[in-house]
């Protein structure tokens, strides 16, 4: 279709439906005209990206005034956009949506990592604030990489942005998670979305015909892949950045680019707006809360944070895999009222009731009653909660003792109690990722812990991961009363090993007791984390492992917000393993991404007077009425 006929056409789509009254707002009062297709807009140095203009109009022309800017920046199809655009284009924006260099017919080349995103999107928001249409200010929107692309170009603070909306991304630090995690590397998303994406762009049609040719979840088990040995290579680049990732395992600055790293630049950020979008069960959570509180400590511009129970780009379902926790938990007019409202205060100066809200809006998991829905998932329910701060004012932190016995307790092991347990990790046979903060093909959200078809390498029988002997299991008794735990999780575990690299795992679990719906009862999985044995102490070098000495592992699950009720069992969950989701400790100490050989390995942990393992929860107080 031609760019004149596409805007006219476009123009009549969003004319007829351009007077709807959403979310309480006013009417619309423009029409949105898509004015230019594919715009190449200039960076530094030379190269052009591709961007499409939505622009308020009226009758099928563009209005002759200037508005705010709003941009986004993303490597994925702009088509995913165009609704959002055109609804915020009725409403008094200039909208442009926009791929970054080397994607679509942007120019360049493309890459996962580059320095010339912060820079390209400095130079794009300062070109679109300069345009006849523009007033001068410009605001970021995005989800995932788009909200990345948003972190990047505040880092280098472009005079015309003035606030950002970041959901589920901004990455705090790709090291410690979403690309490595301490030490580890997030391997089954990381391979999953070079295969799909390189699927998605090639035109080349044998390299279609060879991504088709194969599962990207069979290779999944050939790890480490080897360079030029693995269907990525069909294209050098995309092979490339997945490999380097998985090789380069110290923190150095290859790590600290603003595009994966904006810990290291808190304080050339831009003084603005921003809110801090995330979900308990995205793979970006760690990041949202971090960005939140650092930039907090150090601007003066309003900083907010909002955490549903929701997978990344979930917000707009009240459910996280086969959890349930009602129709309170979805944002249904999250793609435009909920960011209308915002930059309508914060780029118009309109009184939209957001500057009236708390700076901290949480979603507490529970509280439901458990049936099974008409949807075949178990109901956990919730409310949201409004706070001033993070963790929220007056939280106790409290120790839960793991014991001999598997019970876990607030009373510490008694002097005489020098207890061990030890237990053989087979990285052959690793522990299945059921659920949790990841994302793509791998099924993130709340699940029973039971092994499953849909969670390779799961195998008949399908038995409990309790069941296992690589698990070792600490829970509580039924609680006498129902408890919110809300705010950051830490685990302290002693161990050792009799090798000198293998990997320490721990999982919070909500225990579901047997009901007429679950007569097996409901294992649900809150939060999880991993620590790599080389990195326990160090991040820029590794340190190997003497054997069988003993060691504190810090092991920090991303924080939860979740009312155990009263009958049910608080869990954790101590393994070595958390597979595909991260890549599976060989044990023999060889560079990480070269390793040819696995053994297996007698992992220890203790809890004990001298050592007492635990876990620390954060006991939220009870809520304002």
């Amino acid at each position: 279709m031609m760019h004149s006929q596409r805007s006219i056409l476009v123009a009549l789509l969003v004319g007829a439906t351009a007077l709807r009254s959403v979310g309480g707002q006013s009417a619309a009062p423009y029409d949105a005209l898509l004015t230019d297709h594919t715009l190449m807009i200039p960076t530094r140095d030379g190269i052009r990206l591709a961007t499409e203009i939505y622009r308020p109009a009226k009758n099928g022309v563009a209005v002759n005034e200037k508005f705010p800017v709003l941009l986004t920046r993303t490597p994925y199809d702009l088509a995913t956009s165009i609704k959002q655009a055109e609804f915020l284009a009725q409403h008094g924006y200039v909208v442009a949506l926009q791929n970054i260099r080397g994607r679509y017919k942007s120019e360049g080349k493309f890459m996962k990592v580059q320095p010339a995103d912060a820079t390209d999107g400095y130079d794009v928001i300062e070109w679109l604030a300069k345009q006849p249409y523009s007033n001068g200010i410009v605001g970021m929107f995005g989800t995932s990489f788009a909200a990345h692309t948003q972190a990047g170009a505040a880092i280098l603070h472009p005079p015309a942005l003035k606030t950002l909306v970041i959901n589920m991304g901004g990455m705090s630090n790709a090291w410690d998670h979403g690309v490595r995690y301490r030490g580890t590397y997030e391997m089954g998303r990381q391979l999953t979305w070079a295969w799909e994406q390189l699927a998605a762009d090639t035109r080349d049609s044998n390299v279609k015909k060879v991504l088709a040719r194969e599962k990207v979840e069979d290779w999944y088990n050939v790890q480490p892949m080897r360079r030029g040995l693995n269907p990525l290579s069909v294209n050098p680049e995309y092979e490339s950045w997945y490999i380097d990732f998985f090789e380069h395992a110290d923190y150095d600055a290859f790590w600290k680019d603003p595009m994966v790293n904006w810990s290291e630049h808190y304080a050339e950020t831009s003084d603005i707006p921003m809110i801090h979008i995330g979900g308990w069960y995205d793979i970006f959570l760690a990041g949202t809360f971090n960005n939140f509180v650092e930039l907090g400590k150090i601007k003066k511009s309003p900083q907010r944070i909002m955490v549903g129970p929701w997978t990344h780009h979930g917000n707009m379902r009240p459910y996280a895999g086969d959890v349930s926790f009602g129709p309170t938990a979805a944002i249904a007019d999250f793609d435009d009222n909920f960011h209308l409202r915002w930059f309508d205060h914060f780029l118009k100066g309109k009184a939209t009731g957001v500057e009236n809200e708390a700076p901290v809006r949480l979603f507490i998991m529970g509280t439901g009653d458990g049936h099974k829905d008409a949807d075949g998932r178990l109901f956990h329910g919730g409310y949201w909660r409004d706070e001033t701060a993070w963790p929220i004012p007056g939280t106790r932190m409290v120790p839960y003792y793991f014991h001999g016995d598997g019970s876990l307790s607030t009373t510490k092991p008694a002097k005489r109690e020098l207890s061990s347990t030890t237990y053989t990790f087979d990285p052959r046979h690793p522990v299945p990722t059921i659920g949790g903060g990841s994302s793509a093909r791998l099924k993130d959200g709340a699940y029973d812990q039971r092994e499953d078809p849909r969670f390779p390498p799961s195998q008949p029988p399908y038995m409990p991961l309790r069941s296992r002997a690589d698990v070792v299991v600490f829970e509580t008794e039924p609680l006498a009363q129902d408890m919110e735990v809300t705010g950051p999780i830490k685990v302290t575990l002693y161990a050792s090993t009799n090798r000198t690299d293998t990997d320490f795992t721990a999982k919070l679990i909500d225990v579901y007791p047997p009901s007429d719906s679950w007569p097996g009862g409901f294992d649900l999985n809150l939060t999880d984390a991993i620590i790599r044995g080389r990195y326990r102490a160090t991040r820029d070098h590794a340190v190997m492992l003497t054997r069988t000495e003993v060691y504190p592992f810090t092991i920090e699950p991303f924080p939860t917000a979740n009312v155990f009720k009263k009958g049910h069992r608080i869990r954790v969950d101590i393994s070595s393993s958390n597979f595909p989701r991260f890549d599976v400790n060989p044990n023999t100490g060889e560079p990480l991404g070269k390793n040819r050989r696995m053994i297996t390995a007698d992992n220890t942990i203790y809890h004990s007077a001298q050592y007492p393992s635990q876990i620390i929860l954060p006991l939220a107080p009870a809520r304002a009425k």
